[in-house]
């Protein structure tokens, strides 16, 4: 944990951030770094001010899916300045300190959670709405020190349908309840997909589980999200699924979702 300077600092930069949000998931491969990344263009679309923290530190990818990827951060005496993706959203990853994107990083626990704390303490965000931070999947150090770090910050879990995956996201659930952390609900990713030839919906994996994992767990279901291809497309290039397909069925869940999560802020 930080010293008392540290702990200060993290202090008075989160003084300027008026709602936190971790999202998280049991397990990888549940894309949650595309919900981080579609929910923060989905605040922002609504006018909010936006900051999106990536501390994964072993595979940060969201500069590249925001089209930032060769820019880096600047240090002023105020402190780390984020990239700026566009006018109300900015972003801090790892990628930017990378020299070469394509070498891994090697490092142990404390000097990950001395890049968090620096990520928290040191940045100047600004006067924010929102700050998104995409957590590592999993129930580990980099989670639990996010977690620890901001107070009274709330999460979403992400799952797939899939049993696998819901066995894993009961448990992100009890960690975030371990921790006293609002749990906004769950979101279920890759909830089936639209024909692009018949237009029926296929239930690639399964459908449905991640409702029933929220029934389960007596926490709110913020809603099902489909596949949609262009969100890899799209995703792959820098460019925001929600600009250019404002009008499909995968962009308006996602705004759904947001929605979900604003008003459950106005209730506490």
């Amino acid at each position: 944990m930080p010293n008392g300077n540290e702990s200060e600092k993290i202090k008075k930069a989160l003084e300027k951030i008026k709602h936190r949000l971790l999202v998280f998931s049991g397990k990888g491969g549940v894309g949650k770094s595309t919900v981080a990344a579609n929910l923060a263009f989905a605040f922002e679309k609504k006018g909010l001010k936006v900051g999106l923290l990536d501390v994964d530190i072993h595979g940060p990818n969201l500069a590249k899916m925001m089209g930032v990827e060769t820019k880096r951060l600047d240090v002023s005496p105020k402190g780390i300045k984020p990239v700026q993706v566009n006018k109300n959203l900015k972003l801090v990853s790892m990628s930017f300190l990378l020299e070469d994107p394509n070498l891994p990083v090697i490092w142990r626990g404390p000097m990950k959670m001395k890049a968090i704390q620096q990520f928290l303490g040191d940045v100047d965000w600004g006067n924010l709405d929102w700050l998104i931070i995409d957590s590592p999947p999993g129930t580990g150090d980099e989670p639990l020190s996010v977690a620890q770090l901001i107070p009274a910050s709330g999460a979403v879990v992400v799952t797939t349908p899939q049993e696998v995956s819901l066995m894993d996201s009961r448990k992100a659930v009890a960690f975030a309840h371990k921790l006293n952390l609002q749990v906004y609900g769950i979101i279920e990713n890759m909830s089936g997909m639209k024909c692009p030839h018949c237009g029926k919906s296929i239930d690639l994996f399964k459908q449905g589980g991640g409702e029933l994992a929220a029934k389960e767990l007596n926490v709110p279901f913020l809603g099902g999200i489909p596949i949609d291809p262009q969100i890899v497309t799209l995703g792959d290039i820098g460019k925001s699924f929600l600009e250019d397909n404002a009008e499909s069925e995968t962009a308006k869940a996602f705004l759904s979702v947001a929605d979900r999560i604003l008003k459950s802020t106005e209730k506490t």
